[in-house]
Protein backbone atom coordinates (compact mmCIF):
# COMPACT_ATOMS: atom_id res chain seq x y z
CA UNK A 1 0.00 0.00 0.00
CA UNK A 2 1.57 3.26 -0.91
CA UNK A 3 0.45 6.60 -1.62
CA UNK A 4 0.58 9.07 -4.70
CA UNK A 5 0.48 12.66 -4.69
CA UNK A 6 -0.25 15.56 -8.12
CA UNK A 7 -1.86 15.05 -10.88
CA UNK A 8 -1.47 11.64 -12.99
CA UNK A 9 -3.21 11.77 -16.94
CA UNK A 10 -2.25 8.22 -17.17
CA UNK A 11 -5.48 5.96 -16.18
CA UNK A 12 -8.52 6.97 -18.55
CA UNK A 13 -10.86 7.98 -15.24
CA UNK A 14 -13.73 8.08 -17.43
CA UNK A 15 -13.89 4.89 -18.89
CA UNK A 16 -16.49 2.63 -17.83
CA UNK A 17 -17.93 -0.64 -18.63
CA UNK A 18 -20.38 0.31 -20.73
CA UNK A 19 -17.93 1.13 -23.26
CA UNK A 20 -17.24 -2.45 -24.00
CA UNK A 21 -20.63 -3.12 -25.13
CA UNK A 22 -21.59 -0.26 -27.16
CA UNK A 23 -22.40 0.11 -30.57
CA UNK A 24 -21.05 -3.08 -32.32
CA UNK A 25 -19.98 -4.73 -28.63
CA UNK A 26 -24.07 -4.81 -28.46
CA UNK A 27 -24.38 -8.52 -29.50
CA UNK A 28 -21.90 -9.64 -27.03
CA UNK A 29 -22.90 -11.80 -23.94
CA UNK A 30 -22.59 -8.89 -21.26
CA UNK A 31 -19.82 -9.43 -18.42
CA UNK A 32 -18.43 -5.93 -18.38
CA UNK A 33 -21.09 -4.31 -16.70
CA UNK A 34 -22.28 -4.59 -12.94
CA UNK A 35 -26.02 -4.22 -13.64
CA UNK A 36 -27.91 -7.62 -12.41
CA UNK A 37 -29.29 -9.52 -15.59
CA UNK A 38 -33.01 -9.41 -16.11
CA UNK A 39 -34.24 -6.26 -14.17
CA UNK A 40 -35.73 -4.30 -13.62
CA UNK A 41 -38.77 -7.03 -12.79
CA UNK A 42 -42.03 -6.80 -14.49
CA UNK A 43 -43.53 -5.19 -11.14
CA UNK A 44 -41.11 -2.43 -10.80
CA UNK A 45 -41.70 -1.42 -14.55
CA UNK A 46 -45.00 -1.55 -14.04
CA UNK A 47 -44.82 1.04 -10.97
CA UNK A 48 -42.57 3.54 -13.21
CA UNK A 49 -45.07 3.27 -15.83
CA UNK A 50 -47.88 4.40 -13.16
CA UNK A 51 -46.02 6.97 -12.71
CA UNK A 52 -45.78 8.64 -16.14
CA UNK A 53 -49.53 9.97 -15.96
CA UNK A 54 -47.85 12.40 -13.18
CA UNK A 55 -45.33 13.39 -15.42
CA UNK A 56 -46.57 17.22 -16.12
CA UNK A 57 -46.42 18.14 -12.64
CA UNK A 58 -42.86 19.06 -11.35
CA UNK A 59 -41.11 15.97 -9.13
CA UNK A 60 -42.27 15.85 -5.87
CA UNK A 61 -39.09 13.85 -4.00
CA UNK A 62 -40.91 13.71 -0.11
CA UNK A 63 -42.63 10.39 0.10
CA UNK A 64 -39.44 8.56 -1.92
CA UNK A 65 -37.14 10.53 0.90
CA UNK A 66 -39.16 9.95 3.57
CA UNK A 67 -39.17 5.81 2.23
CA UNK A 68 -35.42 5.97 2.10
CA UNK A 69 -35.22 7.49 5.94
CA UNK A 70 -37.52 4.57 6.88
CA UNK A 71 -35.61 1.90 5.00
CA UNK A 72 -32.63 3.18 6.98
CA UNK A 73 -33.99 4.58 10.50
CA UNK A 74 -32.72 8.13 10.00
CA UNK A 75 -34.58 11.43 10.00
CA UNK A 76 -35.52 12.89 6.36
CA UNK A 77 -32.79 15.34 7.14
CA UNK A 78 -30.23 12.74 6.86
CA UNK A 79 -30.91 11.86 3.19
CA UNK A 80 -30.51 13.57 -0.36
CA UNK A 81 -31.88 11.64 -2.99
CA UNK A 82 -29.99 11.99 -6.49
CA UNK A 83 -29.74 11.18 -9.81
CA UNK A 84 -27.61 8.15 -9.07
CA UNK A 85 -24.58 7.56 -7.06
CA UNK A 86 -22.45 9.15 -10.04
CA UNK A 87 -24.44 12.64 -8.96
CA UNK A 88 -23.61 12.61 -5.38
CA UNK A 89 -19.74 12.78 -6.60
CA UNK A 90 -19.91 15.72 -8.57
CA UNK A 91 -22.08 17.16 -5.81
CA UNK A 92 -19.44 16.45 -2.80
CA UNK A 93 -16.40 18.04 -4.90
CA UNK A 94 -17.75 21.20 -5.62
CA UNK A 95 -20.28 21.62 -2.93
CA UNK A 96 -17.46 21.09 0.29
CA UNK A 97 -14.27 23.50 0.70
CA UNK A 98 -11.51 20.22 1.33
CA UNK A 99 -8.06 20.96 1.18
CA UNK A 100 -6.22 17.61 0.49
CA UNK A 101 -8.46 14.91 -0.75
CA UNK A 102 -7.57 11.15 -0.79
CA UNK A 103 -9.58 8.23 -2.86
CA UNK A 104 -8.65 4.88 -1.73
CA UNK A 105 -7.37 3.19 -5.03
CA UNK A 106 -8.33 1.11 -7.02
CA UNK A 107 -12.15 1.50 -6.79
CA UNK A 108 -14.90 3.41 -9.36
CA UNK A 109 -13.00 6.73 -10.56
CA UNK A 110 -15.76 8.80 -10.93
CA UNK A 111 -15.24 10.58 -7.34
CA UNK A 112 -11.23 11.21 -8.81
CA UNK A 113 -12.85 12.72 -11.74
CA UNK A 114 -14.99 14.66 -10.63
CA UNK A 115 -12.90 16.25 -7.66
CA UNK A 116 -10.14 17.00 -10.65
CA UNK A 117 -12.96 18.14 -12.60
CA UNK A 118 -13.48 20.75 -9.45
CA UNK A 119 -10.04 21.67 -9.59
CA UNK A 120 -8.80 19.78 -6.62
CA UNK A 121 -5.58 17.93 -6.60
CA UNK A 122 -6.20 14.39 -5.76
CA UNK A 123 -3.70 12.01 -4.04
CA UNK A 124 -4.42 8.28 -4.10
CA UNK A 125 -3.58 5.69 -1.34
CA UNK A 126 -3.04 2.57 -3.74
CA UNK A 127 -3.72 -1.22 -2.19
CA UNK A 128 -1.79 -3.51 -3.28
CA UNK A 129 -2.40 -7.08 -4.95
CA UNK A 130 0.20 -8.77 -2.90
CA UNK A 131 -2.23 -7.79 0.43
CA UNK A 132 -5.23 -8.68 -0.91
CA UNK A 133 -6.42 -4.97 -1.72
CA UNK A 134 -7.14 -4.99 2.09
CA UNK A 135 -7.30 -1.50 3.43
CA UNK A 136 -4.66 -0.54 6.31
CA UNK A 137 -6.66 2.75 7.56
CA UNK A 138 -2.88 4.15 8.79
CA UNK A 139 -1.94 4.51 5.07
CA UNK A 140 -4.39 6.86 4.99
CA UNK A 141 -2.58 10.29 5.34
CA UNK A 142 -3.54 12.17 8.60
CA UNK A 143 -3.98 15.17 7.11
CA UNK A 144 -6.49 14.25 4.51
CA UNK A 145 -9.80 16.17 4.92
CA UNK A 146 -11.76 13.93 2.40
CA UNK A 147 -11.51 10.64 1.57
CA UNK A 148 -13.47 8.36 -0.28
CA UNK A 149 -13.30 4.84 -0.72
CA UNK A 150 -15.80 1.97 -1.67
CA UNK A 151 -17.03 -1.15 -0.05
CA UNK A 152 -17.60 -3.65 -1.71
CA UNK A 153 -14.85 -1.76 -4.09
CA UNK A 154 -15.04 -2.08 -7.56
CA UNK A 155 -13.68 -3.91 -9.05
CA UNK A 156 -11.58 -5.73 -6.55
CA UNK A 157 -14.91 -7.15 -5.08
CA UNK A 158 -13.62 -6.72 -1.77
CA UNK A 159 -15.50 -6.14 1.31
CA UNK A 160 -13.37 -4.23 3.88
CA UNK A 161 -14.50 -4.65 7.42
CA UNK A 162 -17.16 -1.63 8.74
CA UNK A 163 -14.88 -0.81 11.90
CA UNK A 164 -11.42 -0.57 9.90
CA UNK A 165 -13.67 1.84 7.64
CA UNK A 166 -14.59 3.64 10.77
CA UNK A 167 -11.09 4.36 11.87
CA UNK A 168 -10.42 6.32 8.99
CA UNK A 169 -13.00 8.82 10.88
CA UNK A 170 -11.37 12.60 12.14
CA UNK A 171 -12.80 15.17 13.35
CA UNK A 172 -12.50 17.96 10.16
CA UNK A 173 -12.94 15.02 8.18
CA UNK A 174 -15.34 13.72 5.38
CA UNK A 175 -15.26 10.46 4.93
CA UNK A 176 -17.22 9.07 1.89
CA UNK A 177 -17.89 5.08 1.39
CA UNK A 178 -19.53 4.20 -1.50
CA UNK A 179 -21.73 1.11 -1.06
CA UNK A 180 -23.76 1.16 -4.29
CA UNK A 181 -22.48 -2.83 -4.30
CA UNK A 182 -23.61 -3.44 -1.03
CA UNK A 183 -27.21 -4.89 -1.32
CA UNK A 184 -25.35 -7.25 -3.87
CA UNK A 185 -23.94 -8.78 -0.10
CA UNK A 186 -26.00 -11.17 2.01
CA UNK A 187 -27.36 -9.73 5.34
CA UNK A 188 -25.40 -6.24 3.84
CA UNK A 189 -22.98 -7.36 6.18
CA UNK A 190 -20.11 -4.61 7.15
CA UNK A 191 -22.73 -1.56 5.66
CA UNK A 192 -22.20 1.66 7.64
CA UNK A 193 -25.18 2.98 5.96
CA UNK A 194 -27.52 3.96 8.98
CA UNK A 195 -24.93 4.41 11.51
CA UNK A 196 -24.59 7.83 12.86
CA UNK A 197 -22.06 7.54 15.53
CA UNK A 198 -19.42 7.95 12.80
CA UNK A 199 -18.24 11.57 12.61
CA UNK A 200 -17.69 12.98 9.29
CA UNK A 201 -19.38 9.72 7.35
CA UNK A 202 -21.48 10.53 4.01
CA UNK A 203 -22.50 6.82 2.90
CA UNK A 204 -23.96 6.74 -0.79
CA UNK A 205 -25.99 3.82 -2.18
CA UNK A 206 -27.00 3.47 -5.90
CA UNK A 207 -30.31 1.54 -6.58
CA UNK A 208 -29.32 1.25 -10.60
CA UNK A 209 -27.13 -1.99 -10.03
CA UNK A 210 -29.50 -4.31 -8.20
CA UNK A 211 -32.63 -3.40 -10.21
CA UNK A 212 -31.45 -2.75 -13.76
CA UNK A 213 -31.87 1.55 -13.53
CA UNK A 214 -28.76 2.67 -14.45
CA UNK A 215 -30.67 4.38 -17.20
CA UNK A 216 -33.07 6.06 -14.85
CA UNK A 217 -30.62 7.46 -12.47
CA UNK A 218 -31.78 6.96 -8.95
CA UNK A 219 -29.56 6.66 -5.96
CA UNK A 220 -29.07 8.38 -2.85
CA UNK A 221 -27.01 10.17 0.09
CA UNK A 222 -27.15 9.35 3.34
CA UNK A 223 -25.58 12.00 5.65
CA UNK A 224 -25.60 15.00 8.67
CA UNK A 225 -28.68 17.16 8.43
CA UNK A 226 -25.63 20.16 7.19
CA UNK A 227 -23.71 17.93 4.97
CA UNK A 228 -26.95 17.14 3.09
CA UNK A 229 -28.23 20.76 3.16
CA UNK A 230 -24.85 21.72 1.39
CA UNK A 231 -24.80 19.03 -1.06
CA UNK A 232 -28.56 20.09 -1.82
CA UNK A 233 -27.59 23.65 -2.27
CA UNK A 234 -24.95 22.33 -5.25
CA UNK A 235 -27.76 20.61 -6.75
CA UNK A 236 -30.33 22.20 -10.04
CA UNK A 237 -33.97 22.07 -9.19
CA UNK A 238 -36.03 18.76 -10.01
CA UNK A 239 -32.67 16.66 -10.02
CA UNK A 240 -34.69 13.90 -9.63
CA UNK A 241 -36.96 13.04 -12.40
CA UNK A 242 -41.06 11.63 -11.37
CA UNK A 243 -40.26 7.78 -12.55
CA UNK A 244 -36.71 7.77 -10.74
CA UNK A 245 -38.98 8.88 -7.37
CA UNK A 246 -41.48 6.13 -7.89
CA UNK A 247 -38.68 3.25 -8.09
CA UNK A 248 -36.81 4.82 -5.53
CA UNK A 249 -39.94 4.40 -2.99
CA UNK A 250 -40.83 0.89 -4.24
CA UNK A 251 -36.96 -0.24 -4.56
CA UNK A 252 -36.63 0.42 -0.69
CA UNK A 253 -40.26 -1.06 0.11
CA UNK A 254 -40.22 -4.67 2.27
CA UNK A 255 -41.50 -6.48 -0.29
CA UNK A 256 -38.27 -5.25 -3.16
CA UNK A 257 -35.87 -5.47 0.18
CA UNK A 258 -37.09 -8.79 0.31
CA UNK A 259 -36.40 -10.15 -3.01
CA UNK A 260 -33.14 -7.95 -3.12
CA UNK A 261 -31.87 -10.40 -0.02
CA UNK A 262 -32.60 -13.18 -2.29
CA UNK A 263 -31.26 -11.93 -5.30
CA UNK A 264 -27.67 -11.55 -3.24
CA UNK A 265 -27.67 -14.52 -2.06
CA UNK A 266 -28.31 -16.29 -5.41
CA UNK A 267 -25.61 -14.00 -6.77
CA UNK A 268 -22.88 -15.14 -3.85
CA UNK A 269 -23.52 -18.77 -5.23
CA UNK A 270 -22.84 -17.99 -8.81
CA UNK A 271 -19.96 -16.13 -8.12
CA UNK A 272 -18.84 -19.15 -6.24
CA UNK A 273 -19.38 -21.15 -9.48
CA UNK A 274 -17.62 -18.38 -11.42
CA UNK A 275 -14.60 -18.12 -9.08
CA UNK A 276 -14.67 -22.27 -8.85
CA UNK A 277 -13.80 -21.98 -12.91
CA UNK A 278 -11.58 -19.47 -13.24
CA UNK A 279 -9.43 -21.38 -10.37
CA UNK A 280 -9.22 -24.25 -12.97
CA UNK A 281 -6.60 -22.06 -14.90
CA UNK A 282 -4.16 -21.52 -12.33
CA UNK A 283 -1.89 -23.30 -13.86
CA UNK A 284 -1.90 -21.25 -16.63
CA UNK A 285 -1.22 -18.30 -14.73
CA UNK A 286 -5.00 -16.92 -13.74
CA UNK A 287 -5.46 -15.37 -10.33
CA UNK A 288 -8.60 -14.62 -8.73
CA UNK A 289 -8.15 -11.66 -6.43
CA UNK A 290 -10.49 -12.44 -3.32
CA UNK A 291 -11.95 -13.22 -1.32
CA UNK A 292 -14.35 -12.01 -3.72
CA UNK A 293 -17.50 -10.35 -2.19
CA UNK A 294 -19.32 -7.99 -4.48
CA UNK A 295 -21.32 -9.23 -8.23
CA UNK A 296 -18.35 -9.39 -10.08
CA UNK A 297 -14.40 -10.32 -9.86
CA UNK A 298 -11.12 -9.38 -10.72
CA UNK A 299 -8.45 -11.51 -12.54
CA UNK A 300 -5.24 -11.57 -13.34
CA UNK A 301 -4.00 -13.07 -16.79
CA UNK A 302 -1.09 -12.15 -19.05
CA UNK A 303 -1.76 -10.97 -22.03
CA UNK A 304 -5.32 -9.55 -20.43
CA UNK A 305 -5.34 -7.21 -23.65
CA UNK A 306 -5.24 -10.24 -26.28
CA UNK A 307 -7.55 -12.60 -24.15
CA UNK A 308 -10.09 -9.39 -24.03
CA UNK A 309 -10.15 -9.11 -27.71
CA UNK A 310 -10.24 -13.06 -28.44
CA UNK A 311 -12.82 -13.08 -26.41
CA UNK A 312 -14.74 -10.35 -27.98
CA UNK A 313 -14.72 -13.01 -31.03
CA UNK A 314 -16.00 -15.88 -29.11
CA UNK A 315 -18.98 -13.70 -28.58
CA UNK A 316 -18.28 -12.05 -24.90
CA UNK A 317 -17.42 -8.78 -23.56
CA UNK A 318 -15.16 -8.06 -20.25
CA UNK A 319 -14.44 -5.11 -18.60
CA UNK A 320 -10.58 -3.96 -18.70
CA UNK A 321 -8.90 -3.34 -15.41
CA UNK A 322 -6.39 -0.79 -16.51
CA UNK A 323 -7.71 2.11 -16.58
CA UNK A 324 -7.68 1.81 -12.64
CA UNK A 325 -5.03 3.87 -10.86
CA UNK A 326 -3.32 0.56 -9.12
CA UNK A 327 -4.41 -1.95 -12.16
CA UNK A 328 -2.34 -2.69 -15.01
CA UNK A 329 -2.87 -4.55 -18.15
CA UNK A 330 -3.25 -7.91 -16.83
CA UNK A 331 -6.21 -7.05 -14.95
CA UNK A 332 -9.88 -8.02 -16.07
CA UNK A 333 -13.13 -7.30 -14.76
CA UNK A 334 -16.17 -10.09 -14.81
CA UNK A 335 -19.23 -9.87 -13.66
CA UNK A 336 -21.47 -12.34 -12.24
CA UNK A 337 -24.04 -14.09 -14.35
CA UNK A 338 -26.40 -16.74 -13.70
CA UNK A 339 -24.28 -20.87 -14.07
CA UNK A 340 -25.47 -21.13 -17.65
CA UNK A 341 -23.63 -18.11 -19.02
CA UNK A 342 -20.95 -18.28 -16.38
CA UNK A 343 -20.44 -21.86 -18.36
CA UNK A 344 -20.49 -20.66 -21.67
CA UNK A 345 -18.42 -18.07 -20.77
CA UNK A 346 -15.47 -20.32 -19.23
CA UNK A 347 -15.45 -22.62 -22.55
CA UNK A 348 -14.79 -19.30 -24.47
CA UNK A 349 -12.16 -18.34 -21.61
CA UNK A 350 -10.55 -21.63 -22.15
CA UNK A 351 -10.52 -21.45 -26.26
CA UNK A 352 -9.09 -17.77 -25.90
CA UNK A 353 -5.93 -19.05 -23.71
CA UNK A 354 -5.31 -21.62 -26.09
CA UNK A 355 -5.46 -19.30 -29.19
CA UNK A 356 -3.51 -16.90 -28.13
CA UNK A 357 -0.72 -19.42 -26.39
CA UNK A 358 -0.71 -22.61 -28.81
Amino acid sequence: MRTEDGPRPEHDLRHHGDAEVRDAGSALVDLAVNVRTGTPPVWLRERIARSLGGLAAYPDGRAARAAVAARHGLPVERVLLTAGAAEAFVLLARALKVRRPVVVHPQFTEPEAALRDAGHTVDRVLLRAADGFRLDPAAVPEDADLVVIGNPTNPTSVLHPAEAIARLARPGRTLVVDEAFMDAVPGEREALAGRTDVPGLVVLRSLTKTWGLAGLRIGYVLAAPEVVAELERAQPLWPVSTPALAAAEACVAPRALAEAAHAAHRGAADRAHLVAGLEEFAPEGVRVAGPAEGPFVLVRVREAAAVRRQLRVLGYAVRRGDTFPGLDEEWVRIAVRDRVTVNGFLQAFDQALMLIRG
